[in-house]
């Protein structure tokens, strides 16, 4: 049964790759309905996989293939926040080591063009900390990273 308030993400055929990816990567994810389409459509064909139910860390989901007219950008993204290197690195590296892309300041993009910040809790503390001066130099050291470095960012705060 879809939630009353549900993310519907497009997809070009592969909501069930995306969603089973997600759901193998990410804590509290999973898959759920799968309904195929009762006749053809636009975007494919009678038995065609149409709509993917699935979570991403207990937030529900809902893949459509509609085709190729739609493509993810920035304006949506997941972030997820990480509670040290090892998970912030495992994630990074399963959504960029699996056809994604690594971007700026902890911004990655997996390979069907969904956003993704990974985000060490250390991170937004530092960004947040009430010494101005110490939240600007782990902002700047932020702002020249991919995948976030921690130990660079509690050096920043150090200086």
């Amino acid at each position: 049964m879809i939630s009353k308030n549900t993310i519907c993400l497009w997809y070009d055929g592969t909501a069930l790759d995306a969603a089973t990816f997600y759901a193998e990567t990410f804590p509290d994810s999973a898959v759920g309905a799968v309904l195929r389409a009762p006749g053809d459509y636009p975007a494919g064909k009678q038995g065609d996989v149409l709509t993917v139910e699935f979570t991403v860390m207990g937030i529900p989901c809902l893949g459509l293939n509609g085709g190729p007219g739609v493509k993810h950008n920035e304006a949506f993204s997941f972030q997820v926040a990480t509670d040290d290197q090892a998970e912030t690195d495992r994630l990074w590296n399963a959504i960029v080591g699996n056809g994604g892309q690594e971007n700026v300041c902890g911004w990655c993009q997996d390979k069907w063009g969904l956003s993704w910040q990974i985000t060490p809790r250390v991170l937004s503390a530092a960004i947040a900390n009430p010494d101005r001066a110490a939240a600007k130099r782990a902002f700047d050291a932020m702002m020249g990273m991919g995948k976030i470095d921690i130990t660079a960012i509690e050096a920043a705060l150090e200086r």
